[in-house]
């Protein structure tokens, strides 16, 4: 049995889709894009996935670096990056991007999104969670970007839907939002 470093260390716990997309996901090469204090990658981590976990906060990062040092974990790196550049320069089995483009700039969203499905290898996986901005439920939180109804699934032609849902659901704090989810495969 595991320790729970993500109670250890008072984060979080995973997200939930990271936790269900483990079911199905094998261990493998994984990016957690936006990774804040790590909660997402300590959890894979500790399931056997090897970790790169990117966020543009220094704070966060030196964060879950002290808890890879204190935990000596060889598995999980963390590293300061602008997710808006767009230029990750290695492949992975696993991109998880949970309610993370919410919060990137607009117009380089696509591009983002264009970057992850380029550096997924074949057969591999991108979990995607953003904020929706719809008619029948206009986004209450002023983000920066927001997703309309069906354009994950548009980016994601091609691929295979493991699930893509866009139900509206309730942040941490209460507000109602409606959230695409979506877990895809790449074709091999």
């Amino acid at each position: 049995m595991t320790v729970d470093l993500n109670n250890r260390y008072g984060l979080n716990p995973a997200h939930s889709e990271v936790v269900d997309a483990c079911n199905i996901v094998e261990p493998c090469d994984t990016l957690d894009m936006g990774c804040s204090n790590g909660r997402n990658a300590l959890y894979l981590g500790q399931l056997g996935f090897n970790v790169v976990a990117i966020d543009a906060n220094p704070s966060a990062i030196d964060m879950l670096q002290s808890i890879i040092n204190q935990e000596s974990l060889t598995n999980v790196k963390a590293q300061v990056y602008d997710i808006n550049c767009a230029s990750l320069d290695k492949d992975y089995g696993f991109i998880a991007c949970t309610v993370t483009l919410m919060f990137l700039d607009p117009v380089r969203v696509n591009a983002v999104i264009a970057d992850m499905q380029a550096r997924t290898l074949p057969g591999g996986y991108n979990l995607i969670v953003c904020a929706m901005s719809t008619e029948e439920h206009p986004c209450p939180v002023r983000f920066p970007f927001t997703l309309n109804a069906g354009q994950l699934r548009e980016t994601y032609e091609g691929w295979e839907f493991i699930k893509y849902n866009e139900d509206v659901g309730t942040m941490h704090n209460g507000a109602q939002l409606q959230f695409a989810t979506m877990l895809a495969r790449k074709p091999r």
